[in-house]
C-alpha cells in the first residue's frame, strides 16, 4: 500500500514533526510494507530524518504525480484547518483534499484539531471539502462539535493526538537531588511583552527559591528567540536548549523536568507521556481542549489581560505540594489516551483497504 500524508511538514516544528513520525510509526507498525510519500517544505531533510520518500509540499506536478501513484491520501494531524494564521492554511490543505478525490483518491483525516474559524468563507470551504472525504477524525470533541456546527454530516470520530502514541523513555527519578526543575515551553504570539515579563517574573520566584529553568524551544529558532526574550527580563538564571535539537532531546529535558510551564500544545503532550505535570498557558482553543480532557486546569489565557504572574506561580506551587500523586493520575489518564491514540491508524489504513 502506498499513501500520501499532506501536514505541515518540514518546517522543523517540533510539534508537527513527531506528529509526522508518530504516523509513520503507527501505519508501519500494521502495516509494515506501507510505502508513504510526505509533501513537505524540506523533502531531502523529511527523507534523511525518517527514510520515507517526499516531494515539495508546493510542486503541483509532483503532488499530482505521488498522488496518482497511490491508494490514497492522510491529511493529518495537528491544527491544519485553521484561520488563526491567515486564510492559506485552509485553502492549501482542502485545496490537496479536492486534489485527491479529482484523481479518484480515498481521503482520510487523521486525528486533526479543528479552528478557530473566523471567516465564513473558512467555514464554507471546510464543510465542503470535509463532506467529501472517505474518513474523518479529529483529535478532540470540541473540534467535533465545530465541525458539526458548520454543516459538516460525515461520521466523526475522535481519536487523541497521534503524538500520544509516541514512544519514550523515562528517566530514574532521583530522589537525592535537591532542587527541583522547571521546563518551560514559551511561544511569541499577540500580545507577547505583556505575557513575556509575567512569565519572566514568574520564573524569577522559583529561581530564587533555588530551583532549575530550562527552556525548550518546540519551533526552532523562533521560539529560542522567544525564549531569550523570557530571560532578558529575569534575574536568576536560565538554561535555553537548543531549537534544532532533535525529538528525542526535547522529549528528554521534559521527562527530567518536575513540572512543565507550557503554552506549545505538544510540549505540553511531550508532559503528557512523560508524566510531568504541567501549567497550561493557553493561546488557543486546543490548549484547553488538552486540559480539559486531562481535567488539568488552564493556568492563564495569554491573550487576556487580568491574570498576573501570581497566577503561574500558584499552579506550580499546588503542583510541587502533591507532586507524586499529580504525577500518578497524569500517568493513569494518559495511559487511555494512548492505547486510543493508535486506533486512528487502523481507521485510516482500513479506510484504503475498502476502497480497493
Amino acid at each position: 500500500m502506498k499513501i500520501v500524508l499532506s501536514g505541515y511538514y518540514g518546517f522543523y516544528n517540533t510539534g508537527d514533526e513527531t506528529i509526522l513520525q508518530s504516523i509513520i510509526r503507527q501505519l508501519k507498525s500494521i502495516e509494515p510494507d506501507t510505502q508513504l510519500i510526505v509533501l513537505s517544505q524540506d523533502p531531502v531533510y523529511t527523507e534523511k530524518t525518517y527514510g520515507v520518500e517526499a516531494v515539495n509540499r508546493w510542486n503541483i506536478r509532483e503532488i499530482i504525480k505521488a498522488l496518482k501513484s497511490s491508494d490514497g491520501l492522510i491529511s493529518g494531524g495537528g491544527s491544519l484547518l485553521q484561520d488563526a494564521t491567515g486564510p492559506r492554511s485552509i485553502i492549501y490543505y482542502t485545496g490537496i483534499m479536492h486534489m485527491a478525490k479529482w484523481l479518484k483518491k480515498p481521503v482520510y483525516v487523521y486525528a486533526q484539531g479543528m479552528g478557530p474559524f473566523h471567516k465564513r468563507t473558512s467555514r464554507q470551504l471546510v464543510k465542503l471539502a470535509l463532506n467529501r472525504v472517505d474518513g474523518l477524525s479529529v483529535r478532540d470533541f470540541p473540534s467535533k462539535r465545530l465541525l458539526e456546527e458548520v454543516g459538516v454530516s460525515k461520521d466523526i470520530d475522535v481519536f487523541p493526538d497521534p503524538v500520544f502514541a509516541h514512544p519514550t523513555s523515562l528517566p530514574t527519578t532521583d530522589t537525592k537531588k535537591m532542587n527541583r526543575k522547571i521546563a518551560v515551553s514559551i511561544r511569541e504570539w499577540k500580545n507577547a511583552d505583556s505575557y513575556i515579563r509575567k512569565v519572566a517574573s514568574a520564573l524569577d520566584h522559583f529561581a530564587e527559591q533555588g530551583e532549575e529553568i530550562v527552556f525548550v524551544p518546540m519551533h526552532g529558532k523562533a521560539d529560542e528567540a522567544c525564549s531569550e526574550q523570557v530571560t532578558s527580563h529575569m534575574k536568576g538564571q536560565a538554561t535555553i536548549h537548543s531549537g534544532d535539537a532533535s525529538i528525542e532531546e526535547k522529549l528528554s529535558v521534559i521527562a527530567s523536568a518536575d513540572v512543565l510551564i507550557g503554552m506549545r500544545l505538544h510540549a505540553l503532550i511531550f508532559a503528557c507521556i512523560c508524566h510531568v505535570p504541567f501549567a497550561a498557558l493557553s493561546y488557543d482553543p486546543k490548549i484547553k481542549a488538552l486540559s480539559d480532557e486531562l481535567d488539568y486546569p488552564v493556568t492563564a489565557d495569554v491573550e487576556g489581560e487580568s491574570w498576573t504572574e501570581q497566577a503561574i506561580i500558584d499552579s506550580v506551587h499546588t503542583i510541587f505540594t502533591r507532586l507524586d500523586e499529580h504525577k500518578v493520575q497524569l500517568r493513569e489518564k494518559v495511559e487511555v489516551l494512548q492505547a486510543d491514540a493508535r486506533l486512528a491508524a487502523e481507521k485510516a489504513l482500513d479506510c484504503f483497504r475498502n476502497k480497493k
